[in-house]
This record gives C-alpha cells, sequence and structure tokens, in this order.
C-alpha cells in the first residue's frame, strides 16, 4: 500500500509540474500573439512591462502612466485577479485603459502560466 501512494504522490506530482510547464510555454506564445502588441516583458510600450507582474500591486510601475482608476485599485496581481482582468478589464477596474480581453479561459490560464514564471 505505502509503494503504491509513493507511486501515485510522484506521478501526481509529475502530472502537476509537467502540466505547468506545458502551459507556460504555449502562454508564451500566446502572449507574444496576443498581448506583445501593447506590452513586453522588460520595457513599457502602450502598456506597462509585464516582467514580474505576478504578485506586483496594479499601477505600481514607477515609469509608466497609469490610469487613476488602475492606480487606486492596489490589485495583488495572481492567478484570479489576473484572469479577472484578462476576461473583462472594465469590469475589474471600471475605467481602466486596456480594452483588450481573452474570451478563453483555456488561454487566459496559460498566459497566466506564463506571467508567474517570468519574474
Amino acid at each position: 500500500m505505502r509503494r503504491l501512494l509513493v507511486a501515485l504522490s510522484t506521478a501526481v506530482f509529475v502530472f502537476i509540474v509537467v502540466g505547468r510547464t506545458e502551459n507556460a510555454s504555449h502562454g508564451k506564445e500566446l502572449f507574444e500573439r496576443r498581448c506583445s502588441g501593447c506590452h513586453s516583458l522588460d520595457r513599457d510600450k502602450e502598456g506597462p512591462r509585464l516582467g514580474g507582474v505576478y504578485g506586483r500591486v496594479s499601477g505600481s510601475v514607477q515609469s509608466f502612466t497609469y490610469s487613476a482608476a488602475v492606480k487606486s485599485a492596489r490589485i495583488k496581481w495572481d492567478a484570479d485577479s489576473l484572469d479577472k482582468w484578462l476576461t473583462d478589464p472594465a469590469k475589474l477596474v471600471p475605467e481602466s485603459n486596456m480594452a483588450f480581453h481573452v474570451d478563453s479561459a483555456a488561454e487566459r490560464s496559460e498566459i497566466i502560466a506564463y506571467l508567474r514564471e517570468v519574474r
């Protein structure tokens, strides 16, 4: 029984780690295709740089000029808040300047997995 539990635990761990890596890899492709017109990882463009966005507070990149709404929202960007933001930015933060959204929950998840990795 113990061997079975160890084997199952190992299989679950491998599935989670490999699954996350695959999502992040595809998330990079999605980010480059869907987000890079306005965002970069290491420099501000029309939108703020997104390298290190996971865990950061909204409106906190000093070199970027945010809308007052985003700056005052003080949202900590994590999987849940990023999912809400990418689903409907105006619903999460009315009067934000971002109109783009990602309809597919799977694509949002993969983009978020990628952003989690690029610190």
